[in-house]
């Protein structure tokens, strides 16, 4: 895989669905080096009830499995609404399978065994198929790429953690201030978020703003 590739992948999250376990391991530990984040599920059930609190950008699964298979699986989520991306695996070229995968408008079907060639050109179509974001202008010269974590600045590009991109993400999109509660069920995910360590973040985000960009309203939240 070219570096471009792993890097935007980097900043991407995934869920593997497979009943194997002994697969979903090796395969997931291999994802987990590629990509930002990855969900484990072990057949299309278990996806359901996990996608309903976590929410990929994309969904690799197995045909064949207990209970719910891959199929089913896309079948449900796009009786939800669910547009997820989808790139499904199978050990046969099923044809009924494969009529039903196009009907569904999935990235691509691929026969196993998976080699890195066959991930590599799904994953690049996945790429391609998203949807291109425009950069947030802070003022000239200074423009933030959420896609990739990135501000880039007159003095050069400068990454940001997951949790300073969430924080200024929340910020740049809201009007107004953000209180306190939010960040904490936004950036921090619900989990708990002492005083020093939202301190300590909006110290080390805002050393890689423009100056005077980020005020604190004492006792209230930030805005920017």
């Amino acid at each position: 895989m070219t570096p471009e590739l792993i890097h935007q992948l980097s900043h991407i999250s995934v869920m593997y669905v497979e009943d194997e376990p002994g697969l979903r391991r090796n395969i997931g530990g291999m994802l987990e080096v590629l990509f930002g984040s990855v969900f484990l599920a072990k057949d299309g059930e278990e996806a359901l009830v996990m996608l309903q609190t976590c929410h990929p950008d994309l969904i690799i699964t197995d045909v064949q499995m207990p209970n719910l298979g891959g199929i089913g699986l896309v079948k449900a989520l796009r009786n939800q609404g669910n547009q997820t991306p989808v790139i499904i695996l199978s050990a046969y070229a099923e044809i009924n399978d494969m009529l039903e995968a196009i009907e569904l408008s999935l990235v691509r079907y691929i026969i196993k065994p998976i080699t890195e060639t066959k991930l590599a050109s799904a994953l690049e179509k996945f790429l391609a198929s998203r949807p291109k974001k425009k950069n947030l202008v802070l003022k000239e010269g200074w423009e933030v790429d959420f896609s990739t974590h990135t501000i880039f600045s007159p003095e050069g590009p400068l990454a940001l953690t997951k949790k300073e991109s969430k924080l200024l993400k929340l910020l740049a999109f809201k009007k107004g201030v953000v209180h306190y509660g939010e960040i904490e069920e936004v950036v921090w995910e619900g989990e708990y978020m002492s005083p020093n360590a939202l301190r300590l973040l909006a110290k080390n985000l805002r050393k890689k703003l423009p100056k005077g960009t980020l005020k604190n309203l004492q006792g209230v939240g930030y805005l920017l």
